[in-house]
């Protein structure tokens, strides 16, 4: 069956500090698209809501716009910025670098449906 879905209108909207997501959900595809205003840092932004220590959603994604900072609960970082396509397992902080914001796409879909809910 063929779907087509516009992320104009998402099915949900999911609002955290300095930031929001909205996602799509279809067969076989959960899509998100979020968006972290500068200063945004998962540790202060979603913990909260996710009650982990860090992170523990998978992403697969690709940075739209600004630059963000990733470290692994194993020490590894890197920084990924507009135009990069990343994948980056459960188990991290990451916070927005610069004054502009992010935007990125994530097909991997547990952001589209886990990210961000309180427990």
């Amino acid at each position: 069956m063929l779907e087509v879905k516009t992320i104009e209108k998402p099915d949900e909207r999911r609002d955290f500090p300095r930031g929001h997501l909205e996602a799509v959900h279809m067969t076989g595809l959960d899509f998100a698209v979020a968006t972290f205003e500068p200063g945004w840092r998962w540790s202060e932004s979603v913990k909260p809501l996710a009650g982990t220590e860090t992170c523990m959603v998978h992403h697969n994604g690709y940075v739209v716009q600004g630059r963000m900072h990733i470290l692994m609960d194993s020490g590894q970082e890197s920084e990924v910025q507009a135009g990069d396509v990343f994948v980056c397992p459960p188990g991290h902080d990451a916070w927005v670098v610069g004054d502009e914001q992010v935007i990125l796409y994530d097909f991997a879909g547990a952001m589209a449906t886990e990210y961000a809910k309180g427990s």
